[in-house]
């Protein structure tokens, strides 16, 4: 891998974490000024714009017939978000959940990964599962617009005051903000195109697959918007930002990215066996598991985030492991199936059941 390639590698991080705060922040803005409400703006406009390096790299990957690059930054970027920027993020501070998210967004987000399990059980996401995925976004976008109608005052604020929505409706303000979208989508667009290239060299350079790649370098990278918008809602104490743009993001990912991705080739989507038989199984647990850890208390406390913080680490030495057929490797995943796994699910069910009583 030569210094030009490096080079190429990194100039595509910095483009695609550029673009997105442009997209983001021009985006968000014009909903505002529109009259969209602020939750809405937060689990959607924000959420999908922090996943735009996503859509391009997987696009992009797709287009270029790299099915496991778009697949594995899709699933990779699930799982950093959730096991690594929530882990950080509530370390930082325990992080509070507003019902709205209980009930409706991580039950979404549940379902959407068991739907992507079942589409991908043939080895392949085909055009017509793709399209069944946009209409998938299509719906819980309404439905959040519905809702957003009854969310609390409270809530309206916090976002308001994280992302600025106070901006006047004059010609000016919507001609500046349509820039910021148009200038970001441009940069993403090269960005893309110069990560993905970067990767494929580097793959090759390291002798490791691309899905590797995509599952670890390209997943974290293209999660840069996700990472500096919860952890910067975290520091200033705002409420469930950090949360809803996680949860709202993997929405966004499976069924927005991954469906662009199917529809944009005739063949749909090839998935590897690895990914079949581990990685979105991972995924799918992870996101379960949000369920009764955001349901105690309504927060994640902070030794829930050493928890998430804990199985990313793992999951990312069981990638290296298994990528380099390391002898280790039976031996580490008999010590998570064995004890790590069960232990979770003990420490989980016992601070589930204060809880459960409380409601009895």
């Amino acid at each position: 891998m030569s210094i030009l390639d490096l080079v190429s590698f990194i100039a595509g991080l910095i483009l695609l974490v550029a673009g997105a705060e442009s997209l983001v922040r021009g985006a968000s803005r014009i909903a505002a000024i529109a009259g969209i409400s602020p939750l809405v703006i937060g689990l959607t406009v924000v959420a999908f714009g922090t996943s735009s390096p996503e859509t391009a790299v997987s696009v992009f990957s797709s287009l270029n017939g790299q099915a496991d690059l778009s697949l594995g930054n899709v699933v990779g970027s699930n799982i950093f978000n959730v096991l690594l920027i929530l882990g950080v993020s509530a370390m930082i501070a325990p992080l509070g959940v507003s019902p709205q998210l209980i009930k409706f967004d991580v039950p979404v987000m549940i379902g959407s990964s068991l739907l992507l399990m079942a589409f991908v059980q043939d080895g392949n996401i085909s055009r017509m599962e793709g399209v069944v995925l946009l209409y998938g976004i299509l719906a819980y976008t309404m439905i959040l617009v519905y809702k957003s109608k009854k969310e609390p005052l409270a809530i309206k604020e916090e976002y308001a005051k994280e992302f600025g929505y106070r901006n006047g409706r004059t010609p000016w303000t919507w001609v500046k903000n349509g820039l910021f979208v148009v200038g970001g989508l441009v940069i993403l667009v090269f960005g893309s195109r110069l990560l993905v290239d970067g990767a494929t060299v580097a793959a090759r350079a390291l002798g490791v697959s691309e899905l590797v790649i995509g599952l670890t370098i390209i997943a974290a990278g293209t999660s840069l918007p996700e990472l500096a918008t919860s952890v910067i809602a975290s520091i200033r104490g705002e409420r469930d930002i950090a949360v809803g743009n996680i949860v709202g993001s993997n929405i966004f990912n499976i069924l927005a990215v991954l469906g662009l991705s199917s529809v944009a080739v005739s063949g749909g989507v090839p998935v590897s066996g690895a990914v079949l038989g581990v990685d979105i199984p991972v995924m799918t647990a992870i996101a379960a598991v949000c369920l009764p850890v955001f349901y105690t208390g309504r927060e994640i406390s902070r030794w829930e985030g050493l928890l998430f913080l804990g199985y990313y680490a793992a999951y990312t030495a069981y990638l290296v492991l298994s990528s380099t057929g390391h002898a280790g490797l039976p031996g580490f995943v008999f010590a998570m199936n064995s004890v790590a796994l069960p232990l979770t699910a003990v420490l989980i069910i016992i601070s589930l059941i204060p809880h459960f009583r409380r409601r009895a």
